[in-house]
C-alpha cells in the first residue's frame, strides 16, 4: 500500500500538476481535457491505458465525444499518493502531445 501524500506535497499540487483540481467530495485529483474530436480523445485514452498498465495504477475516467474527464485516487490507500501525481504528469504529457 502506498503512503498518502504529505501536507507539503498537497500544497505543491498546483505547481506539480497544473490544471488538476482537488475534488471537494473525496481525496482525489480531477482534470477535464477537451479534444478536437472523438478520435483524438480515444487515442489519448489508449495511450493512457498503456502507461496505467505499466505502472499498475488505473484512472477513473468518463468520455463523451471530445471530452475526457479523469479522476485519480489510490483506492487501497484511501486517497492521493505519489502514484496519482506520477500518473497525472504522464497523462498531461500524453494529452498535451495529442491535443495540439
Amino acid at each position: 500500500m502506498q503512503a498518502l501524500i504529505s501536507a507539503s506535497q498537497r500544497d505543491s499540487l498546483p505547481i506539480e500538476c497544473p490544471g488538476w483540481s482537488l475534488m471537494p467530495s473525496r481525496d482525489a485529483l480531477q482534470k477535464i481535457f477537451i479534444f478536437k474530436n472523438f478520435k483524438d480523445a480515444f487515442s489519448c485514452m489508449s495511450e493512457i491505458a498503456i502507461i496505467a498498465e505499466e505502472i499498475n495504477h488505473h484512472p477513473e475516467w468518463f468520455n463523451v465525444w471530445n471530452r475526457l474527464e479523469v479522476t485519480l485516487s489510490t483506492h487501497d490507500s484511501g486517497g492521493l499518493t505519489g502514484k496519482d501525481i506520477e500518473l497525472a504528469k504522464a497523462i498531461d504529457l500524453i494529452c498535451g502531445k495529442l491535443n495540439r
